[in-house]
């Protein structure tokens, strides 16, 4: 058999962190893996420069990821088509707003037979219909699609600091491969067979990140924190299990997905600070990813208001009473102080 040939599809800051990682641990698996890693990166300017020049004569994603070096085996390239011709393993991780236009891109230009990990938060929703990525991934493009998730913030990985994540496979044999590929001392790698409690995970807590940083905003303190926490970990929970089959409670317990993703989001996430500065500073949502993002993407407030769109398709809003405050606080002007209302 060839070695498998990577291709990552996204270059903001996790995108970045996971270049890294596998374009330091493809030499370790020589036999395995091709050395070169192909990114798509969105062309834009920074700085007067073409970002994939920057990013290939410079080796370091200044704009997203600055101040950490990439290995120069990672090469930019603007053209996705491009950048995944011969892949066999793909890697999506990009804000879920832009995945059905890049799936579009990707039409009939994916290897026979290539296999994907999905490290997109997010879910798709058609009026009562719900999906997780993975599965969109899986069904437009015709490839097996993992999952990866976990406590997560990237630039804390990119610089090594010590973090797990979380692998949910469909075959046991594609997530070692993944693992092999992503772990190193520093990102310690688990794996369970919950693609989709895994993919869930990493959408729902974006929008307890939100609540988080709202109650935070609104200066309550460590009891209101921890309340919001396991408030939303519960709905989580009950959310996957009514709507999606062989969800497994240790994916929420146990794996860094689940709990842990939770607990980092709401200390630290791009979400819980944004959502600080919309009850503290009184400015949009939009105004505030503007000015904080340095061009990332908000996914808590979106995510949000998929999932109640979900609901109300299936009449089901009033039993996820914190889902449903935080769209209302987002998106329909609910006085910030009444979030904890019916909860």
């Amino acid at each position: 058999m060839g070695k498998e040939k990577l291709a990552i599809i996204g270059s903001g800051n996790w995108g970045s962190a996971i270049a890294r990682i596998a374009g330091n641990n493809v030499p370790r698996f020589s036999e395995e893996f091709d050395q070169k890693i192909s990114v798509w990166v969105y062309e834009e300017e920074f700085e007067g420069k073409k970002l994939t020049e920057i990013i290939n004569t410079e080796h370091e994603n200044k704009k997203y990821l600055p101040g950490v070096k990439l290995p120069e085996n990672v090469v930019a390239i603007p053209d996705i088509g491009e950048a995944v011709k011969g892949a066999t393993a793909l890697v999506f991780v990009m804000p879920h707003q832009f995945l059905g236009r890049v799936i579009d891109q990707l039409s009939g230009k994916v290897q026979k037979g290539a296999k994907a990990i999905s490290l997109i938060k997010g879910v798709d929703v058609k009026g009562a219909d719900i999906h997780i990525f993975a599965d969109v991934i899986s069904d437009k493009l015709g490839v097996s699609c993992s999952a990866l998730s976990g406590a997560n913030i990237a630039p804390e990985v990119a610089r090594d600091q010590f973090s797990e994540t979380t692998i949910g496979y469909r075959s046991k044999a594609e997530g070692e491969m993944w693992k092999r590929l992503f772990e190193t001392p520093s990102f310690r790698v688990s794996l369970v067979e919950d693609v989709a409690g895994v993919s869930l995970c990493g959408a729902l807590k974006n929008i307890v990140a939100v609540a988080a940083g709202l109650v935070e905003g609104l200066g309550w303190g460590n009891n209101s924190q921890a309340a919001i926490m396991r408030i939303g970990l519960l709905e989580m929970h009950e959310f996957c299990i009514e709507f999606f089959e062989g969800v497994k409670a240790e994916t929420f317990l146990m794996e860094s997905s689940g709990v842990a993703d939770v607990i980092t989001s709401c200390l630290g996430g791009r979400n819980k600070r944004v959502a600080v500065a919309f009850v503290k500073e009184k400015k949009s949502f939009d105004e505030l990813e503007q000015s904080m993002l340095n061009g990332q993407k908000l996914q808590g407030i979106h995510t949000a208001k998929e999932v109640h769109n979900f609901l109300e398709a299936r009449n089901r809003v009033d039993a996820y009473p914190l889902f449903n405050n935080v769209y209302k606080v987002c998106w329909e002007d609910h006085p910030v102080e009444k979030l904890t209302e019916g909860i």
